[in-house]
């Protein structure tokens, strides 16, 4: 199932999306919210009518940093032997067609697609074998980084923790096997980044393993997994987009900071 956020009259809901063919996609409004048992209304809303909101909004986004051996190396940086996680606020979190919008501190600023991981109920200290029992499911992402900052700065707070640094969307797929999608991000249509969910060093049950021994994971907080090789700039005026197999496609256009 693909379980959208969305707007519609100045109302805000959880819809199940059907249909294939983009341009005629509807929304199934849900009743209640899609962390708990939920029914579909059976009341339906074209997707061209609403606007499309951050498919979930998380108490906090985990990132796992140089999870990809190419990525690691095209920054000249060594491949870390455990997982390497660091924080981006929710206050960083945009939804699909919402704007990024190019920090003023930076001169650098770069894509980074990544596929997200949804938490779909409190967990901690989550063995292995029941990684998959606390996902909802899946979303595209863009981790934007000001990296011109990231190199000067020793901590990343800022470079990757700024207003509209982690796009997110269109929707979360809850029926899809992430161990090997493909990852692809396009910048005014030109491929910038392609690789495979099978490319990561350290796969999605050691990443939850990892950051759940240490703290409360809390329902639609949002895991981003790392980014394969092809990062590059991004530009006021650019559309970048993010599209991963079997989930969909993320785009956001870059605007200067007002």
């Amino acid at each position: 199932m693909r379980i959208a956020r969305f707007s519609i009259d100045g109302n805000v809901a959880f819809g199940a999306v059907e249909g294939d063919k983009p341009d005629e996609l509807v929304l199934d409004i849900i009743k209640g919210i899609p962390f708990a048992d939920f029914e579909l209304s059976g009341t339906k809303v074209p997707l061209s009518k609403v606007r499309l909101l951050p498919p979930v909004l998380p108490n906090k986004v985990v990132a796992f940093g140089r999870n990809y051996a190419e990525h690691a190396r095209e920054l000249g940086n060594e491949v870390p032997e455990a997982p390497f996680a660091f924080f981006k606020p929710s206050t960083s979190v945009i939804g699909s067609g919402d704007e990024i919008a190019y920090p003023s501190f930076s001169q650098e600023l770069h894509h980074e697609a990544e596929l997200a991981v949804v938490i779909g109920r409190m967990c901690r200290e989550v063995p292995r074998e029941r990684v998959k029992d606390v996902i909802l499911g899946y979303t595209c992402a863009n981790d934007v980084t000001a990296r011109d900052v990231q190199r000067r700065e020793k901590q990343w707070a800022r470079a990757k923790g700024f207003d509209t640094s982690c796009p997110l969307g269109p929707w979360v797929e809850t029926d899809v096997d992430p161990g090997d999608l493909t990852i692809q991000l396009t910048v005014n249509g030109e491929q910038r980044q392609l690789g495979r969910t099978s490319e990561m060093i350290h796969p999605i049950e050691d990443l939850i393993v990892n950051i759940s021994e240490a703290m409360t994971l809390l329902p639609g907080d949002v895991i981003l997994t790392g980014t394969p090789a092809g990062v590059g700039p991004l530009n006021v005026g650019d559309e970048v987009a993010v599209t991963i197999e079997g989930i969909g496609t993320l785009t956001n256009k870059v605007i200067k900071r007002g």
